[in-house]
């Protein structure tokens, strides 16, 4: 088969999307509020290492708690303003998940996650993404995501999103509380540094 090459602004509808999401299963795809596509490269060892990581810590604190569900980056949600977003790791409140659907729960759930982890890559950076990771983050915040952890292993930074809240960045943090949240939750940031 023939690769394609999606040129930056490419714009696709939300159903386009989604029958694109159901062809292409192993592309990862995002969809921003204007209808741009975005097409995701795949992770190199050492993000993946650092992803897996994440998912895994925020997995088994989840396990012990039974606060809510836990996701890794292959999920896409689809949020209040339209946009369809894959976060590296996210959690949903048990009693949010649970108020969805069957089918809600099998396809893109149509709700924000709680928490968010985007994670910044090498070719982020080559790409020159950060920018976008940000905006990405603030979208999270403004459909309703309550917490947010954009983590920089590079420069050993981690700016925390918060509703409502200015932006904190932290240089070269131990660890990461999940705050009230996620009650226990404590990130030790040696496996990503």
């Amino acid at each position: 088969m023939e690769a394609i090459s999606v040129p930056k602004g490419f714009k696709v509808t939300p159903e386009q999307f989604d029958r694109l999401a159901d062809i292409e299963q192993t592309a990862r795809m995002e969809l921003t509020k204007d209808g741009e596509l975005i097409v995701m490269s795949p992770t190199g060892g050492e993000a993946g290492r650092k992803n897996f990581n994440l998912y895994l810590d925020l997995g088994n604190w989840n396990r012990q708690k039974k606060l809510g569900e836990a996701f890794d980056s292959s999920t896409i949600f689809v949020l209040p303003n339209g946009a369809r977003r894959s976060p590296d790791v996210s959690w949903i409140k048990l009693d949010r998940w649970n108020n969805l659907t069957l089918k809600e729960k099998q396809g893109f759930p149509p709700l924000p996650p709680d928490f968010v982890i985007e994670l910044v890559s090498p070719s982020d950076l080559k790409n020159q993404r950060y920018e976008d990771l940000q905006a990405k983050m603030q979208e999270y915040l403004d459909n309703g995501v309550r917490l947010g952890w954009l983590i920089e292993p590079a420069a050993k930074t981690v700016e925390i999103y918060r509703l409502d809240k200015q932006v904190e960045v932290l240089n070269h943090p131990k660890t990461l509380s999940g705050e009230s949240l996620l009650p226990g939750f404590v990130l030790d940031l040696k496996e990503i540094f």
